[in-house]
This record gives structure tokens, sequence and C-alpha cells, in this order.
């Protein structure tokens, strides 16, 4: 027994000294000299993003694996900006130029059994992770990404503090969980000071004569998992929060906006101008310090459209001033409404957003579960009206409507191949991402075929499976993105469907979707995917009593599919019939155009 209990309390000791160690690296204040800026990019339309989880991606370095589990995807596993370092090379292969990496600021590191390897529980708004590895390998990363043309952006939250307080609801100074009723003659209830129910007037304090109005909130502190009070100072006011509990009803906006995001991540009040203005200097002032390329920033619904129509004006505007443009902002509206999801791209807000609405309705119910492609069509004619369609001041000189963030996959929801399961499937979806209109975003894992379920189990290690690059699915990531950038059409080109259908079974041109891109300098590329893998279908409708697809190639003009080399003519009336095997896609090219 002796033996065992001294085993524990050395195993402990280490714990608390990595713990200790790890705290002391995070507690010195990161240097604040800012490094020579420049703008990286030519052109958002011609990069292909991949989101990685810095934890998950690849362990460059065991100077910062403290408190890892391996295996344990609610914890922390090792990855880090050492680890991206080492493997530009796997993403170069892939044909990734950009790539989108995990919030980079401190965290509470450890809530409910659960670590915060994703980064979404700030505490600290300028120092760094230490996790990840300190701010010399963070501008090393940045640089060796610069050195091979791959921009960085980084993920931010505006919207909410990790869970830094609690709510002293019954005055008591410390933080409880209630049970009250019988179970018999009442129901049962439950009041937790951690994370509340919403309240619009706020978190009532209440004891045992009634309420007794506003109820106060405590910081947490506990430094040996960062659970302290927050930084900058403002964020260690009552003022710099809304202070009405979690959100219980999604359909209310109220609610979404001024609640709390369950799990007991405390929602900020932006509408206070000292907050906004707290933020919009920090946040620039990473970029000022790092020299990246662009935010994507979370839960923007969360928040009301006043703070985007601040924040985002004058970070682009401060940015400028110090020689830094072509900066993207785009967020993330994690719904399926495409009103409400184009509403943060009208003037004065984000260049772009992540595109949920296609990824529901094309990806998940076209690609993943066979519906028919005129999905396709019917949620494009959206954009138009629900997308800004003029570039944002000072922003990346592209109108929204043409530079919508599209994905599959991503960290909030179950990979593609956990439902679709048919890794074929998912490359005619991958075809269909990297040759439509818009900026590709693939999900780190997506190409060695992942297919985790619901939060954590999406949210697999990738450097433990050896990284290889001879799989199919990254074979054909890679040469889609090699395609993509050869021909301008495919980047810089309009959108224009020539075929979709309703049919889904044994006709004729079940499952196809066609479009042509074609950009005023003469750049032309016609695209066809078959999203149904039971039989070859073609763009065409001749047994149904139509005819062949309507192109704008001239009539007599040769087209040549880039990925086989087949040859097809546009005949007389500009009508071309094209078959596509199962699951397959063309690529064609006017012949003058290919590239050998």
């Amino acid at each position: 027994m002796g033996f065992v209990m001294t085993s524990y309390i050395r195993k402990f000791t280490l714990l608390l000294v990595s713990v200790a160690a790890l705290a002391c690296q995070s507690s010195e204040l990161d240097p604040v000299e800012n490094v020579q800026v420049e703008t990286h990019v030519e052109d958002w339309r011609n990069e292909v993003i991949y989101q990685l989880l810095t934890d998950r991606f690849a362990n460059g370095s065991a100077r910062n694996d403290v408190r890892t589990s391996p295996g344990d995807l609610a914890r922390y596993q090792g990855g880090d900006y050492q680890g991206v370092i080492d493997n530009l090379d796997y993403l170069e292969e892939l044909g990734v130029t950009a790539i989108w990496i995990s919030p980079i600021v401190l965290n509470v590191d450890h809530d409910a059994g659960v670590d915060a390897y994703h980064g979404y529980w700030q505490v600290d708004l300028e120092r760094l992770n230490p996790h990840f590895g300190d701010l010399a390998t963070l501008r090393a990363m940045v640089d060796a990404c610069h050195e091979r043309g791959i921009k960085v952006i980084v993920d931010i939250v505006t919207n909410h503090m990790g869970q830094v307080f609690y709510y002293d609801i019954n005055l008591n100074g410390s933080p409880d969980e209630n049970v009250f009723g019988s179970g018999s003659t009442s129901p049962l209830g439950r009041v937790t000071e951690y994370d509340p129910d919403y309240d619009p007037r706020g978190i009532q304090s209440e004891t045992s004569l009634g309420e007794a109005g506003l109820a106060p909130i405590s910081f947490f502190d506990m430094p040996e998992i960062f659970r302290v009070p927050p930084n900058p100072p403002i964020f260690q006011t009552e003022a710099a929060y809304n202070r009405r509990g979690r959100v219980t009803d999604f359909n209310i906006e109220e609610q979404v906006v001024y609640g709390d995001f369950p799990g007991g991540l405390k929602d900020i009040n932006t509408e206070n101008p000292e907050v906004r203005d707290e933020l919009i200097r920090i946040f620039t002032d990473w970029v000022l310090r790092t020299d990246i390329d662009g935010y994507r920033i979370d839960t923007i619904k969360h928040v009301d459209y006043e703070f985007w129509e601040r924040f985002a004006p004058e970070v682009r505007e401060r940015l400028a001033a110090q020689g830094k443009s072509n900066f993207l902002m785009f967020g993330e509206a994690f719904d399926g409404n495409d009103e409400l999801v184009g509403s943060y791209t009208q003037p004065g807000r984000l260049d772009s957003v992540f595109y949920f609405p296609q990824k529901f309705q094309v990806f998940d119910d076209v690609f993943g579960r066979g519906q028919p492609t005129r999905k396709i069509e019917e949620l494009y004619n959206q954009r138009a009206a629900n997308y800004g369609s003029t570039p944002q001041f000072e922003g990346i000189g592209i109108p929204p409507t043409q530079a919508l963030i599209n994905f599959i996959d991503n960290h909030d929801l179950p990979r593609f191949l956990f439902e679709a399961r048919d890794p074929r499937r998912l490359r005619a979806a991958l075809s269909y991402l990297l040759l439509e209109d818009g900026i590709p975003c693939i999900y780190y894992g997506t190409e060695q075929d992942f297919a985790g379920g619901n939060d954590p189990a999406n949210r697999e290690v990738l450097f433990t499976t050896g990284m290889p690059r001879d799989g199919e699915t990254f074979q054909h990531i890679a040469r889609m993105t090699r395609i993509r950038r050869t021909y301008r059409a495919l980047t810089h080109g309009d959108f224009q469907i020539r075929w979709v259908t309703d049919r889904t079974g044994d006709e004729q041109d079940a499952g196809i979707v066609a479009f042509e891109r074609t950009t005023p300098e003469g750049d032309y590329a016609l695209a066809i995917v078959n999203s149904q893998g039971d039989h070859r279908s073609e763009t065409s409708a001749s047994t149904l009593g139509g005819g062949p697809m309507v192109v704008g190639a001239p009539a007599g003009s040769t087209l040549v599919d880039v990925l086989t080399g087949d040859r097809y003519t546009v005949n007389g009336a500009q009508e071309l019939s094209v078959g596509v095997e199962p699951f397959g896609a063309v690529v064609l090219i006017p012949e003058a155009d290919v590239v050998n």
C-alpha cells in the first residue's frame, strides 16, 4: 500500500510540476514587438484552405506535451505549431495554399473532464496557449508558410469567454448546483450557478426570502488550469458581460445574441464601447505581431450586427495603414437559413461566411443522400438576394457572392463519411467543391477518409496515421487542386448551371450537375459531376423526350476532358451530350487552352 501511495504521489507531483511549468511559460508576457507585415494574397479565389485543429494535425515538439492523453479525443493530444512546420510538404502535395488553425490565445485549460484543445474557452486574449508553442514558434510557422506561398488564417472568438466566473445566485460566495422539488409531489428542478438558464432580466439572485436583484458574478482563481480572472482588465468587470444565462431556445433571437453559449461560456457584451474597442485593438495587434493573413470568426450569429459594422471596417483600416491589405475575415453562422447566413456579408460587415446552407442542402442532401441535383440550382438562385454583391471597403476586393467559403466537413458536425460511408461519394463531393465558384475549404483528415461522428469523434488525430499520401482520396484532391490552379476559369470564372435534374433513379441524366465557368477575358471550363453511383449518366434527356445539354462554347469547338484526355465536339446547335461514370467527374477545357 505504501509503495502504491508513493508511486501515486510521485506521478501527481510530476503532473503538478509539468502543469506549473506550462503555467509559468504562459504567465510570461509575450514580446510585444510587431513584425514587418505584408500582403501575401493576390486574390483569395486562387486559394485552397485547409482547416486543421492544431492539437490534432502534427506533434513537432515534446516540450509542450503537458497533460496529454493519447487516444482520448476529449483531451490534449500534443499537436503544435512545430508540427505544422514539419509537415508543409504534406500540405503542398495535397494542393493546400492556405491553412486555418485553431484559436491561439490562452484558454481555461480543463473543465468538466474535457480539455480546451480546440481553443474556444479563451481566458487571456493577449497571451498564447502554451500547449501549441510560444510566439517565436508561431512566427516561425507563419514565415515558413509564407516562404511556400501558404497563407495563414487564425480562428478567433468575439462572442464569449470561457467559464471564467459563476453567478452567485444564493449569495454564499461559492459555486453551487442545487436540486429542488420532491420528485413525487412536485417536479425535480436544478439550478446551477455555473450555467443557469436564460433570464431576459439578467440572472437573479435568490435567498430563502425570495429574489434579491441581479446575481453578482464571481471569478475563479484556479491558476493550475488557467481558470483565472480574464485579461484584458475590462473583462474582469460585470459590464463586459450580458449576464443573462445560457441559451435554452436557439429559435429566440434575443437569447441567441445575449445568452451564454451552453457549457458555461460567458457571453461578452459587445455593445459596450470599451469592450468593442478592446476587441478591435487585440485582434489587430495579433496580426501586427505575427503577419497572419486572415481571421475565421466563431459564432457570429450570437453577436449583434452593429459590432460587425465597427469591428470589420476598423480592423481593415488599421491593418491597411500598416501595409496589410486583402486581409480575409469570414464568419461562422452555424445555420441552414440562407438569408440569415448571408446577412453577415452585407455592406460594412464581413468578406465572407462559412457556407452552411450549401453544406446541408448540397453536400449532405445531394451528394451524401442522393437527392436531386435540382437542389443545387434552387440554392444558387438565392445567392444574389441573400449575400453582399459588392466588395467590402478595404476588404479582399471580391464581392461576398464570389467568395463564399465552401466546405464538406468541419469540426462541429459528423464527417461526411459517417453517414455516407462510401468514399466514392466523398470524392464526387470533393470534385464539386474544387470546381465550383467560391473558396474551397478542406477539413484535415478528409483526405484520409476520416469518418468520425459527433464531437469529439470528428476531431481525430492525424499524426498517428503516419499521414500517408498514396490513398485514393488524397490523390484525388491533389489532382483536382492541380487542375483548379492550372485553369483560371476554375478560380475566377462566373458560374452558370447548364444541367440539373429532378431524377435520381435509373433515368438517363439521374444525378447529373453541369456548370460553366467563364471569365470576361475568355477563359472557359465546363464541369460535369455525377452525384449518384448506380450507373453512367449523361447530360441529355433524349430517352425522356428531351435533348442534349446546350452550352456556351461555340458550335464546332473541341473540348478536352483534362482528367482523361477524351475529346468532345459541340454540335451546330451548341449542344453536347457527355456521359459521366458513377460518382465521376468530367472537366472540359477548349482544346487550344489545354496545358500538357
